[in-house]
């Protein structure tokens, strides 16, 4: 049985936590828009996991006292990525709305279009790539934002169950042995 308090803290950790991801997204966003072909950008991205488990156990060690069951860690994670995925989201949404002015689309098209050789021998028809380019400059930023935050929570979904698995830690079973 769930206790309504337990809820209510894993809720609070996770928020303060996807704050720490939610920044660390938007400085790995930051760095693919101001230098799209650095690594920087990518490395940050590809720290999340690190990120996320680090932060799922120090609320393991310091508010549960070292102890967590699997499924309180993965839902400990899964509310950090949805959480951040929210901030991420209204972030991206200001840089899509008021400082983009398409350039991200175009970025993308430019690669499809450096790509189309590779994706026409692999059985696409050159029409549909260019039909895939036409939608990819009209959508919207709310439209990419939401993308990329359906992305993220999918993500943080199959990301938290080996995060899970790896931070959970079970009470420890004293024997008690009658001498």
């Amino acid at each position: 049985m769930i206790k309504i308090e337990n809820f209510i803290q894993l809720k609070a950790f996770a928020r303060q936590d996807a704050l720490i991801l939610s920044l660390l997204w938007i400085a790995s966003f930051a760095c693919v828009v101001m230098v799209p072909a650095g690594a920087l950008g990518n490395l940050f991205a590809l720290a999340t996991p690190f990120i996320v488990g680090w932060r799922l156990s120090k609320f393991r060690d310091q508010a549960l006292n070292g102890v967590i069951s699997f499924r309180r860690a993965f839902a400990y994670g899964i509310y950090i990525f949805f959480y951040a995925s929210l901030v991420f989201a209204l972030v991206q949404f200001a840089y899509f709305r008021f400082l983009d002015h398409g350039a991200f689309a175009q970025t993308l098209t430019d690669s499809i279009k450096l790509l189309m050789p590779m994706y026409e021998q692999n059985g696409l028809s050159k029409a549909d790539i260019t039909q895939t380019i036409t939608q990819m400059t009209m959508l919207t930023p709310i439209e990419w934002s939401f993308i990329f935050m359906m992305q993220n929570i999918f993500a943080g979904l199959i990301i938290s169950l080996p995060i899970a698995a790896v931070c959970t830690r079970r009470l420890k079973k004293q024997n008690n042995q009658n001498i």
